[in-house]
């Protein structure tokens, strides 16, 4: 069985006796499969909001430096950028001989200490990032100005987008569908008013959040240990 936002939606269709949809008709539906996809997007929406740190939705992002240039912006899609993880990987011929760790710096201690490297024009001035700072609009940098092509990792944990076309697949792993079409039920019930149905549909969905986070919190509680 597939898993994207078209299965989902007639998932939810097939219990409320509806119609399914196909890839030709589903962008086109409108009425109560506006209201369906909308569910499903909502539920989505809450099991992400309900816990901040699942790790379906943990990333590590890749950033090439540019010689001469400090800072660069945080991806949009982050939620929570964690800045004990920021790192300048291993590149023997960029002469770094093994990973190394970036210590987070205060921005203001930047500012009263480094910022004069951002006027600095002699890339050759610069050398390979010993620190990283943040900004406050939304931007990090690092210290020294990095003078060669270095690549810097770090860790993070995105905030998903809605599901638009039929084909789009959620960051919530498959095994836990049936708690994304609990909550997609309670939502599809109570834009029918139907609010007995929707309260047996949210107790669902709530205990099915519960199970999701004992899941995962003991999954990498197994995998830090081995």
């Amino acid at each position: 069985m597939a898993y994207d936002f078209l299965s989902l939606t007639n998932d939810v269709a097939k219990r409320l006796n509806e119609t399914e949809l196909t890839s030709t008709n589903f962008a086109t539906a409108a009425g109560f499969y506006s209201a369906i996809k909308e569910a499903v997007n909502s539920a989505i929406r809450h099991v992400n909001q309900s816990h901040f740190g699942w790790p379906f939705n943990h990333n590590v992002y890749e950033q090439t430096l540019t010689a001469g240039i400090t800072r660069y912006p945080i991806p949009t899609q982050a939620k929570y950028v964690d800045f004990d993880t920021y790192r300048v990987r291993r590149n023997t011929t960029l002469g770094v001989g093994r990973a190394e760790h970036l210590t987070q710096l205060a921005y203001d201690e930047y500012v009263d200490r480094y910022i004069d490297q951002e006027d600095e024009t002699d890339v050759t001035k610069g050398a390979a990032p010993q620190f990283v700072f943040r900004t406050q609009n939304g931007e990090w940098g690092v210290v020294p100005m990095p003078d060669k092509a270095y690549q810097v990792d770090f860790e993070y944990f995105m905030d998903p987008v809605d599901l638009i076309l039929n084909t789009d697949v959620p960051t919530i792993p498959e095994r836990f569908r049936h708690v994304i079409i609990d909550g997609a039920m309670y939502y599809a019930y109570m834009f029918r008013d139907n609010i007995e149905m929707a309260s047996v549909s949210q107790r669902k969905f709530d205990e099915g959040i519960k199970q999701m986070r004992t899941v995962t919190v003991n999954e990498n509680v197994y995998m830090r240990a081995s």
